[in-house]
């Protein structure tokens, strides 16, 4: 398969892809085009014309989104949007532009859609402002308004736009400790995530250092065996920073580039759940000094204001840098993504989208408001 060097250039009425012959390009935006496979470059209001190929995305930013992953995301966020538009709509009728009434059913609607009070009120005082500034908002422009705040909060909590599943160069292998309750879906990301870091080419090992559980060791050797990588473990009852020691020196030992340790999703307190994560960490550490290099909580999106609570333990527990929420297909509750992401300033990694290994994605906030603003604009 040859690559094809290309540039972007913008001209009156469209965007064009040209050539790139080596000179120099004052505007542009360079990216590796497969001449089988056009992704999707999109521009607001304008159309890329790629060899007869044209898409339109309302959100107005470049991107690569497949179209599976474009409509398992629409599809995952379907109960969400339906919920969410269908008690706005009905806020909005007789009204045609934004005042006190519809800002205090808008909040309502927010809170009520598992947003969180706190990024509630945070989104309420920002249209306040918007609103104050612009003198006259229209209900039909509140949807802009409100896609704009929401990608903005997104932002602010340090959500990237991941659309493929990679690690940072130079942290070979890189570490992941996995952390969350029981029954949030922590073992079945796991196994996801092996699946989508091998199929992306990379070598992946599990440790099974949530030993407290016999059906957790089991769940993690099955994927293991399904997805076909290496699962260290030991008897039950061991010690769990024994297992992640020993899974760092397999993987050390193999030239690894990917390591996954799941951990026990229950401790009788806080203080426990603290002291052994914290070892975990320390024993680590004598193998690779800077691991884990990602601390990745899983969150059950189904659960709504629980998810918080949940975050809230956890954080409190050790030093979580990113999150997985899953579940979200099942339920209408898809708005804790947004404010659970807000309130604790952590950013979304992954999000969960069905039972299919291929439904787990890596987490894309412009894409998910997109999706979930979709035929409202």
């Amino acid at each position: 398969m040859v690559l094809a060097n290309v540039y972007v250039s913008q001209c009156q009425d469209r965007v064009e892809i040209v050539p790139y012959q080596g000179e120099e390009i004052p505007f542009a935006v360079q990216r590796p085009i497969w001449p089988d496979f056009y992704p999707f470059i999109i521009i607001f209001s304008l159309t890329l014309h790629f060899n007869n190929v044209s898409i339109i995305n309302n959100m107005g930013f470049f991107s690569i989104f497949s179209r599976e992953k474009k409509e398992t995301l629409n599809q995952g966020l379907e109960k969400t949007k339906q919920s969410f538009f269908g008690k706005l709509s009905r806020a909005l009728v007789g009204k045609s532009s934004v005042d006190d009434e519809v800002l205090d059913n808008l909040e309502e609607i927010l809170v009520t859609s598992d947003v969180g009070v706190d990024t509630t009120l945070e989104i309420i005082q920002r249209i306040e402002q918007r609103v104050a500034r612009d003198k006259y908002v229209t209900t039909t422009e509140l949807n802009h308004v409100l896609r704009d705040e929401i990608v903005g909060l997104l932002t602010e909590s340090g959500a990237q736009d991941e659309q493929e599943f990679a690690i940072p160069s130079g942290k070979k292998p890189y570490v992941v400790m996995v952390v969350g309750v029981n029954g949030v879906g922590k073992t079945t990301t796991i196994g996801k995530l092996a699946y989508q870091f091998k199929k992306a080419g990379l070598k992946v090992y599990l440790g099974a250092a949530d030993t407290f559980r016999a059906a957790a060791v089991e769940q993690l050797c099955i994927w293991g065996e399904r997805v076909g990588v290496p699962v260290i473990k030991q008897n039950m009852g061991s010690d769990p920073a024994s297992v992640a020691f020993d899974t760092l020196a397999s993987a050390l030992a193999n030239d690894a580039d990917v390591v996954l340790i799941d951990t026990a999703g229950r401790l009788h307190n806080k203080k426990g759940l603290m002291d052994e994560l914290s070892k975990i960490k320390r024993v680590m550490q004598k193998q690779i000094p800077d691991a884990p290099h990602e601390v990745l909580l899983v969150l059950d999106g189904s659960t709504g204001q629980n998810a918080f609570e949940q975050a809230r333990q956890f954080t409190a527990a050790t030093e979580v840098t990113g999150m997985a929420i899953t579940k979200l297909d099942g339920s209408a509750k898809g708005g804790v993504v947004i404010g659970v992401s807000h309130q604790f300033k952590i950013p979304v990694r992954y999000i969960g989208l069905g039972e299919g290994m291929e439904d787990l994605q890596p987490f894309d906030r412009k894409e998910f408001v997109d999706s979930l603003f979709s035929e409202q604009a």
